[in-house]
């Protein structure tokens, strides 16, 4: 564990919209509040929490410490993955604090949301004035007034109908669902293990349909003009809530993807986590789910989305809580860059192959090049070039396979949380190494015009090889693959 002084000025994110602008949900935020609080209070963080909060509120089996305090680790659940037929047991996970490294029970929680729910007061103990109770339930930031945003460290929410205060949140073995609602003086609670991460949303949802249950249901009348307006709309949103200026950046065209499509009659076919959603515009800009019962989002209901426009001047779909999604540019579509990555891959590698096998055959038939010996022995220097480069793509094709195989307990790949094997160095120095070679490579293919190397068939190959390098270099290029 990282000491929280020395995290934050270690791992500090670089700013990437103008600040107040652009919600994406951080750890790294909740991170620095903590920290605030070590430098206001002149006591380290989980020791704060444990004088302020834990024991005014008796909550007497929570902590922050890691690992557990030898009173506290005998009533740690212990995580578990149905791997193959049979349970595995996980390790205990260690998080910089205090984003998602808290230990805790179902009981103590009961009392943290009780004392909320009484603003800051519980069995004659006080953590809040009133005042600053009811500050933190008011909302701090949303994009639009017709969506739920955030309030001071909860989520806003409006679930059947009712105004809700939550936050969800998991680690690699454990996933938590908190959900308050004041007006009805009522909450749940539920952490578990091993389980679909969704399933505490399955369960808050459940909960609200039978015992606060929405018996409002009207489909709203679709604005004037709605069919031209969402054709604009369609295409492919990357979560604002993403790596931009480091090697992670190249997650975004595998996850955290929304895709927006128009029918026939304007409406929006909304894809998100797995479902597709239908929405009708009730005003220009803003869409309505028809979807009656639960959507699957970790921020909020997936009710209302509404389109606007980012600072990078790119259409931003936003959403009920603290996640929105920037529309991506045609270059930056994800199939488009898949398709072209396998591509690029395959001939590059297959390239050098056909000429091993093209040169094998060559050799046993005895055939000769009627090429000038200085022009064949630089044709042979650029062929090996080539070969070079090719058997560089086919080590990093493997490389990355072997890193980003998952851990079947923890569903990441291990270099994810912190076991990086010394060899990994290797999947950084390749692309740089690639890099410099596939420069050669679009020099070499330039003079194999200029100089006549191989006949015309040939040089066509050789630049398509060019190209193919060219696009791998794009690729690492502007996905920070190359960021080290």
């Amino acid at each position: 564990l990282v000491p929280l002084d020395l995290y934050v000025r270690k791992h500090l994110p670089a700013r990437v919209f103008p600040a107040g602008e652009v919600s994406a949900y951080s750890n790294y935020g909740t991170i620095l509040a903590g920290y605030i609080v070590e430098l206001v209070s002149g006591m380290p963080f989980a020791q704060y929490i444990e004088k302020n909060i834990y024991k005014p509120l008796g909550m007497e089996h929570s902590t922050f410490r890691q690992p557990l305090p030898g009173d506290l680790a005998g009533y740690m659940a212990k995580a578990y993955r149905y791997v193959d037929g049979e349970f595995r047991e996980g390790k205990f996970e260690f998080f910089t604090e205090p984003a998602g490294s808290m230990s805790s029970t179902a009981s103590d929680m009961a009392r943290f949301m009780l004392s909320h729910l009484q603003e800051g007061q519980l069995e004659g103990a006080s953590i809040l004035q009133a005042e600053t109770a009811g500050k933190m339930f008011s909302q701090l930031f949303t994009h639009h007034p017709r969506l739920d945003g955030m309030a001071h460290g909860f989520i806003e929410g409006t679930f059947n109908g009712r105004r809700t205060l939550f936050h969800p949140g998991g680690t690699m073995l454990f996933d938590t669902g908190f959900y308050l609602l004041p007006e009805e003086q009522a909450g749940i609670f539920i952490s578990f293990s091993g389980g679909n991460p969704l399933l505490y949303i399955e369960v808050f949802h459940s909960f609200m349909d039978r015992y606060f249950p929405d018996s409002i249901v009207t489909e709203p009348t679709p604005a004037a003009g709605m069919a031209e307006r969402s054709r604009e709309f369609a295409g492919e949103y990357h979560a604002n809530r993403r790596a931009f200026t480091t090697s992670d950046k190249f997650l975004s065209l595998i996850m955290g993807q929304i895709h927006v499509d128009a029918d026939e009659e304007g409406y929006l076919l909304v894809t998100h986590l797995g479902e597709t959603n239908r929405f009708v515009e009730i005003e220009p800009g803003v869409y309505h789910n028809l979807r009656v019962g639960r959507t699957q989002d970790f921020g909020g209901d997936f009710r209302t989305i509404v389109f606007g426009t980012d600072p990078m001047g790119k259409t931003m779909l936003m959403t009920d809580g603290p996640m929105s999604y920037s529309k991506a540019a045609w270059y930056e579509a994800s199939i488009l860059n898949i398709l072209m990555l396998i591509l690029a891959v395959l001939f590059v590698i297959g390239s050098p192959l056909y000429w091993v096998i093209k040169a094998a055959m060559q050799k046993i038939r005895h055939k000769k090049r009627e090429q000038p010996l200085v022009v064949s022995k630089v044709a042979k220097v650029a062929k090996g070039v080539a070969i070079a480069y090719g058997l560089l793509t086919l080590a990093f094709v493997l490389e990355t396979i072997v890193a980003s195989e998952p851990d079947p307990v923890y569903g990441l790949p291990a270099m994810a949380y912190g076991e990086t094997p010394a060899w990994i160095a290797l999947l950084n120095l390749v692309p740089l190494v690639m890099a410099i070679v596939g420069m050669a490579v679009v020099i070499f293919a330039v003079f194999a015009w200029v100089k006549g190397y191989w006949r015309t068939p040939g040089r066509i190959h050789y630049t398509l090889f060019a190209i193919a390098t060219m696009v791998l270099l794009w690729f690492f290029s502007f996905w920070n693959v190359l960021v080290v």
